[in-house]
């Protein structure tokens, strides 16, 4: 691991948080300055409503290792942690949330699995958790479902108590509500070595929760629009393509069966009807217009594709010699 003059950036989104904000960067401070830890704490305000950002103001003046960022409107989590990687400096990027439920005191432990250059991203896992049932039980199913889409086997993919080696968020983007799945894309962009950490859970002291159940919806559709973007995103024309050749050969298929069935009733001198009077006509040529406008879009993604990759080239490139 390249070492900067910044050991840590702790990455804390937020919105309505103006009473916790004040113990928790005291808190930070304090485990930072016992573990004598080169840092910075970057406040990610998401559009609050509160006094949030005036302390955020207030906390940056009386602590030189404190920076802020305030969006103009509440964009989401996903935007406040890309905002926080974009611009942190640290060796070891630690994100946590601003309610005081993820506990500054496992910064070192985490620091230290990421340092030591044996884990690439370590998650945090909320084995004991003080949720009411209707979070707890949603969140052991979306976190199956994950498991069972990705092939990453963690416990716990929302929990925001989480640490990263430089590398892995300076080459990944989220957007939408991406966030959760921070873990799958960072394996599928190469960085395999992902780790678990059994961390504490606190319940919370001030306020109440931002998320609501619509989250696991939203959620899982994010997860599927992940899965489809990472084994298809380079290659679209290999699911189009594939799909539309299929429905146009069915279809094909069963226009040739009706047209030389009548052929043969005619030849034979026996009874038929019309082509268009049978429904599997209509089916057949709604297989081949499907099929070939799947062709077209896959054949349309490839080009689109071929195009972005020329201009950027954004290919993780993970050492480089001679240069």
């Amino acid at each position: 691991m390249t070492h900067s003059a910044i050991q840590i950036s702790v990455v804390i989104p937020l919105y309505n948080e103006d009473e916790s904000l004040p113990e928790l960067c005291e808190w930070i401070t304090r485990v930072m300055n016992e573990n004598a830890f080169t840092y910075e704490v970057l406040f990610i305000d998401d559009g609050s409503k509160d006094r949030s950002w005036e302390l955020i103001s207030r906390l940056s003046l009386e602590n030189p290792h404190v920076r802020g960022f305030r969006f103009v409107r509440n964009y989401g989590k996903t935007a406040a942690l890309q905002t926080g990687f974009q611009a942190a400096r640290g060796d070891v990027i630690i994100t946590m949330d601003a309610d005081l439920q993820d506990s500054p005191d496992e910064i070192p432990e985490l620091y230290r699995l990421i340092a030591e250059d044996k884990y690439d991203l370590i998650s945090g896992w909320k084995k004991k958790r003080f949720d009411p049932i209707t979070k707890t039980i949603p969140t052991k199913i979306f976190n199956a479902a994950t498991r069972s889409i990705s092939g990453v086997s963690l416990h716990d993919f929302n929990c925001g108590l989480k640490a990263y080696r430089k590398e892995v968020v300076k080459n990944i983007t989220i957007y939408g509500e991406m966030h959760r799945y921070i873990p799958v894309i960072a394996k599928w962009n190469g960085f395999v070595k992902i780790g678990e950490k059994v961390v504490q859970h606190r319940a919370r002291k001030y306020g109440h929760t931002k998320f609501g159940l619509e989250r696991f919806i939203f959620g899982f559709l994010d997860l599927l629009s992940i899965a489809f973007v990472n084994k298809f995103g380079r290659r679209p024309m290999h699911l189009f393509g594939s799909l539309g050749t299929l429905m146009f050969f069915l279809g094909s298929i069963i226009a040739f069966w009706l047209l030389g069935k009548k052929i043969y009733n005619i030849y034979h001198l026996l009874p038929y009807r019309n082509v268009t009077d049978n429904p599997l006509f209509f089916l057949a040529l709604v297989a081949i217009m499907v099929g070939s406008q799947l062709f077209l879009a896959g054949f349309l993604g490839e080009l689109f594709v071929k195009q972005s990759v020329s201009k950027t080239g954004d290919y993780n490139i993970s050492e480089r010699a001679g240069i």
